[in-house]
Protein backbone atom coordinates (compact mmCIF):
# COMPACT_ATOMS: atom_id res chain seq x y z
CA UNK A 1 0.00 0.00 0.00
CA UNK A 2 1.21 3.48 -0.85
CA UNK A 3 -0.11 6.61 0.86
CA UNK A 4 -0.21 9.74 -1.25
CA UNK A 5 -1.22 13.16 0.05
CA UNK A 6 -1.74 16.34 -1.93
CA UNK A 7 -1.92 19.93 -0.79
CA UNK A 8 -4.92 21.62 -2.37
CA UNK A 9 -3.61 22.73 -5.77
CA UNK A 10 -0.18 21.86 -4.47
CA UNK A 11 2.60 19.40 -4.01
CA UNK A 12 2.30 15.65 -3.74
CA UNK A 13 3.82 13.68 -0.85
CA UNK A 14 4.18 9.90 -1.15
CA UNK A 15 5.19 7.36 1.45
CA UNK A 16 5.24 3.59 1.75
CA UNK A 17 4.18 2.67 5.29
CA UNK A 18 5.60 -0.23 7.26
CA UNK A 19 2.06 -1.58 7.65
CA UNK A 20 -1.46 -0.71 6.56
CA UNK A 21 -3.01 0.07 9.93
CA UNK A 22 -5.20 3.09 10.60
CA UNK A 23 -2.67 4.27 13.21
CA UNK A 24 0.13 4.28 10.63
CA UNK A 25 -2.05 6.16 8.17
CA UNK A 26 -2.91 8.73 10.86
CA UNK A 27 0.80 9.14 11.68
CA UNK A 28 1.60 9.82 8.02
CA UNK A 29 -1.19 12.37 7.71
CA UNK A 30 -0.06 14.09 10.95
CA UNK A 31 3.48 14.26 9.54
CA UNK A 32 2.38 16.24 6.46
CA UNK A 33 -0.87 18.00 7.40
CA UNK A 34 -0.95 21.05 9.66
CA UNK A 35 -3.37 20.76 12.61
CA UNK A 36 -4.85 24.08 11.45
CA UNK A 37 -5.80 22.67 8.04
CA UNK A 38 -9.32 23.73 7.09
CA UNK A 39 -10.19 20.32 5.71
CA UNK A 40 -8.78 16.91 4.83
CA UNK A 41 -10.49 15.23 1.86
CA UNK A 42 -10.43 11.45 1.71
CA UNK A 43 -12.13 8.65 -0.16
CA UNK A 44 -14.18 5.92 1.47
CA UNK A 45 -11.25 3.79 2.65
CA UNK A 46 -11.99 2.70 6.23
CA UNK A 47 -8.43 3.50 7.34
CA UNK A 48 -9.35 7.19 7.23
CA UNK A 49 -12.04 6.81 9.91
CA UNK A 50 -9.59 7.73 12.66
CA UNK A 51 -8.66 11.02 10.94
CA UNK A 52 -12.03 12.48 11.88
CA UNK A 53 -10.88 12.57 15.51
CA UNK A 54 -7.98 14.93 14.69
CA UNK A 55 -8.95 16.85 11.54
CA UNK A 56 -12.06 18.25 9.91
CA UNK A 57 -12.45 15.44 7.40
CA UNK A 58 -14.73 15.31 4.39
CA UNK A 59 -15.21 11.95 2.68
CA UNK A 60 -16.08 11.07 -0.89
CA UNK A 61 -17.70 7.69 -1.53
CA UNK A 62 -16.78 6.96 -5.15
CA UNK A 63 -19.72 4.57 -5.48
CA UNK A 64 -22.02 7.58 -5.05
CA UNK A 65 -20.08 10.66 -6.20
CA UNK A 66 -16.66 11.96 -7.22
CA UNK A 67 -17.04 15.65 -6.39
CA UNK A 68 -19.14 17.53 -3.84
CA UNK A 69 -18.36 21.25 -4.04
CA UNK A 70 -14.76 21.65 -2.87
CA UNK A 71 -14.58 18.06 -1.63
CA UNK A 72 -12.84 15.71 -4.06
CA UNK A 73 -9.77 13.54 -4.52
CA UNK A 74 -9.19 14.37 -8.19
CA UNK A 75 -5.61 15.60 -7.69
CA UNK A 76 -4.62 12.25 -6.18
CA UNK A 77 -6.50 10.38 -8.93
CA UNK A 78 -4.58 12.43 -11.51
CA UNK A 79 -1.24 11.57 -9.90
CA UNK A 80 -2.13 7.85 -9.71
CA UNK A 81 -3.07 7.86 -13.40
CA UNK A 82 0.23 9.44 -14.44
CA UNK A 83 2.24 7.15 -12.14
CA UNK A 84 0.60 3.98 -13.46
CA UNK A 85 0.95 5.02 -17.11
CA UNK A 86 4.64 5.89 -16.64
CA UNK A 87 5.44 2.62 -14.89
CA UNK A 88 3.61 0.50 -17.47
CA UNK A 89 4.89 2.55 -20.43
CA UNK A 90 8.50 2.92 -19.34
CA UNK A 91 9.35 0.15 -16.93
CA UNK A 92 6.62 -2.52 -17.36
CA UNK A 93 7.05 -3.49 -13.70
CA UNK A 94 8.71 -2.15 -10.57
CA UNK A 95 10.30 -4.16 -7.79
CA UNK A 96 9.26 -3.54 -4.22
CA UNK A 97 12.91 -2.93 -3.33
CA UNK A 98 13.08 0.19 -5.53
CA UNK A 99 9.46 1.35 -5.35
CA UNK A 100 10.23 4.33 -3.10
CA UNK A 101 12.89 5.54 -5.55
CA UNK A 102 10.35 5.44 -8.38
CA UNK A 103 7.83 7.29 -6.21
CA UNK A 104 10.42 9.95 -5.37
CA UNK A 105 11.17 10.44 -9.07
CA UNK A 106 7.49 10.68 -10.04
CA UNK A 107 6.58 13.03 -7.18
CA UNK A 108 9.55 15.28 -8.08
CA UNK A 109 8.52 15.37 -11.73
CA UNK A 110 4.85 15.93 -10.84
CA UNK A 111 5.62 18.69 -8.33
CA UNK A 112 7.87 20.46 -10.84
CA UNK A 113 5.79 19.91 -13.97
CA UNK A 114 5.07 23.63 -14.43
CA UNK A 115 8.68 24.79 -14.20
CA UNK A 116 9.10 24.73 -18.01
CA UNK A 117 12.71 24.47 -19.15
CA UNK A 118 13.85 25.36 -15.63
CA UNK A 119 12.91 21.82 -14.56
CA UNK A 120 15.63 20.20 -16.65
CA UNK A 121 18.13 22.92 -15.80
CA UNK A 122 17.51 22.25 -12.08
CA UNK A 123 17.98 18.50 -12.57
CA UNK A 124 21.24 18.97 -14.49
CA UNK A 125 22.52 21.61 -12.06
CA UNK A 126 21.83 19.35 -9.06
CA UNK A 127 23.27 16.29 -10.83
CA UNK A 128 26.54 18.04 -11.63
CA UNK A 129 26.86 19.95 -8.36
CA UNK A 130 30.17 19.34 -6.63
CA UNK A 131 30.25 19.89 -2.88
Amino acid sequence: MIHILEERKGRIKAEIPVDGTAETLSRIVRKYVNKEAKMVCADGYHGYDRLQQEFKTERIDHQIEYVRGQVHTQGIENFWSILKRDIIGNYQKVSKKYLMLYLNEFTFRFNNRNNGNGFYEDVLRNATKID
